[in-house]
């Protein structure tokens, strides 16, 4: 009788076209093409997972901020929202770090969190969610649990739909456990624009300026790359032959950095920022915000008889640039439309970036070595994910960034994104080899992430740059009136073997000290179709 009954129903199911709202759920995300789902599953969201679909993958993280960072990587990679399944409150209070990375990141991810079924909800239950929407705030874009199992669907539909619009970012559905087994109307996927484009009286007002300046500055930010307009930036920038400075704690490269009119890195510090800029008569802000900043300045904001414009994607951006015009739009627009003008009288090109000085070997190896040789073995079009703070200035210098999309970091300093987040790129970009440069401090925060690499078989090579400390304290810690005989507690990080555990978690793995070796096992490790982890000795 209970075969009969069940025959019966899906009868009439058929005749309704009524549907599970997981069916309706991966089917829809099948259309926004979304098949691999991010996670570290709890009890309340097996649901989801109950006839999975066969063209569908699961990639498993052994912690809820892996499993963002994983997504975060894989969303930038792809240009498309992730989807996640996160496990009620605490696995979304796990993911928290890096959920607001991930919205510093402006990284379109669709978060999907479990909830205790509805039946029970008023008693207080064991894993309850008690305030579902309100835990992931500020640091989504949008938060609901739906009113009823049947429009989890279109909650779903709304929430890529909101990631995806400029400026992208997370956004989270809390959904009870009950709701995945029942009907629901199926949802069909939409074609939603998502371009901006500009205001175009006050474009107008930035091109007329542009035109006309003697000595004009770019500053960009991560959108000119995640907007696809590296291209267009490099030939507006030579039309006008501008010289072009990445913005302070930008998570991508947007311009190449052999390029002659390539100026360097804008530091996260008003004077300094000033002192840098100092000379140029226009000053245009690409996709970054004007500025940002990290210790307490003083003074103008940019030098005296500059003008500063702003071209962002963000609101939020631009409602607080001190000074200038500001303008929101898509960056790669609004340079195509200021390439559309006509040809500006010719500039002299600015003065040419200094090259650094060339790193020499010594016993123990320099941040600098490592990275110098780490440009001359590796290919212009390997993918470089990086989290080691207290080398990025050094990077900047000795790993130059070529080509578009090849450059990852977080923008919120946070850390724990650039080991996960490596997976994700390559998963993301499958045939790439990946290179996560890591410092020893931020890899222990997300360290799990290599067990995923290596389950999934990914050509990442992962470099430890051991310094043994938190380096990047010790170099804040004069801001703070810290002198070279004043004890700073808590950087120290002895003892910690990363061949190890990264044989433990099934990745090849090893180790260098001397500087004649590093580039044979670079080489090497470049070389291995599977992920690697190499622990490297530096001062």
């Amino acid at each position: 009788m209970q075969a009969d009954a069940v025959i019966a129903r899906v009868q009439d199911n058929e005749q309704t076209g009524l549907v599970p709202v997981r069916q309706a759920v991966t089917d829809l995300l099948r259309q926004f093409g979304m098949t691999t789902m991010f996670g570290n599953p709890g009890s309340t969201e097996l649901g989801l997972f109950l006839d999975f679909p066969a063209d569908f993958r699961y990639v498993l993280g052994l912690q809820e901020s892996v499993v963002v960072g994983m997504a975060d990587g894989y969303a930038q990679a792809t240009h498309n929202a992730a989807f996640i399944n996160l496990h009620s409150a605490v696995g979304v209070g796990h993911a928290m770090g890096a959920i607001f990375t991930a919205h510093k990141n402006r990284t379109p991810l669709v978060i999907t969190a479990g909830q205790q079924s509805r039946a029970i909800l008023p008693y207080d239950p064991f894993l309850f969610s008690s305030q579902a929407t309100e835990l992931p705030k500020p640091y989504v874009k949008w938060s609901i649990e739906p009113a009823r199992a049947e429009d989890v669907p279109l909650a779903i539909a709304r929430a890529y739909y909101m990631a995806m619009q400029p400026p992208c970012g997370p956004v989270l559905v809390s959904v009870p456990a009950d709701d995945w087994g029942r009907l629901c109307e199926p949802v069909q996927a939409r074609q939603v624009s998502r371009s901006v484009r500009p205001d175009p009286v006050l474009l107008d007002r930035i091109g007329g300026q542009l035109d006309v300046a003697g000595r004009p500055a770019f500053v960009l930010g991560a959108a000119v790359d995640r907007d696809g307009a590296w291209d267009d930036v490099v030939a507006l920038a030579e039309r006008h032959r501008a010289a072009v400075w990445t913005a302070p704690m930008s998570g991508r490269n947007g311009f190449p950095e052999d390029h002659p009119l390539f100026a360097g890195f804008l530091p996260a510090a008003r004077e300094r920022i000033v002192s840098l800029l100092d000379g140029h008569d226009f000053i245009l802000a690409l996709g970054a915000a004007a500025f940002t900043y990290h210790v307490e300045g003083e003074g103008p904001h940019v030098p005296p008889g500059s003008v500063l414009a702003q071209i962002v994607d963000d609101p939020n951006t631009l409602s607080w640039a001190p000074v200038g015009t500001a303008v929101q739009g898509s960056v790669r627009q609004s340079v195509r439309d200021l390439l559309a003008r006509p040809q500006p009288a010719a500039r002299q090109d600015p003065p040419r970036r200094v090259p650094a000085p060339r790193a020499e070997p010594s016993p123990l190896m320099s941040v600098a070595y490592v990275l110098q040789t780490l440009a001359e073995v590796r290919a212009a079009d390997s993918i470089v994910v990086e989290e080691a703070p207290s080398a990025r200035p050094v990077m900047q210098r000795y790993l130059p960034i070529l080509q578009s999309g090849t450059f990852y970091t977080m923008c919120s300093g946070g850390l724990g994104f650039g080991l996960p987040a490596a997976v994700g790129v390559a998963l993301g970009k499958p045939g790439s080899k990946v290179i996560g440069v890591l410092g020893d401090g931020s890899s222990m925060y997300s360290i799990q992430g290599l067990w995923s690499a290596a389950q999934l078989g990914l050509p990442i090579t992962f470099l430890i740059l051991k310094n043994r400390s938190y380096a990047a304290l010790r170099e804040f810690a004069p801001v703070y009136g810290f002198t070279a005989k004043d004890a700073l507690h808590g950087v120290d990080l002895p003892d910690i073997d990363f061949v190890a555990t990264a044989r433990g978690m099934g990745c090849e793995a090893m180790r260098v000290s001397e500087p004649d070796a590093l580039p044979v096992i670079l080489r090497k490790a470049l070389g291995m179709k599977l992920p690697v982890l190499v622990e490297i000795d530096v001062a």
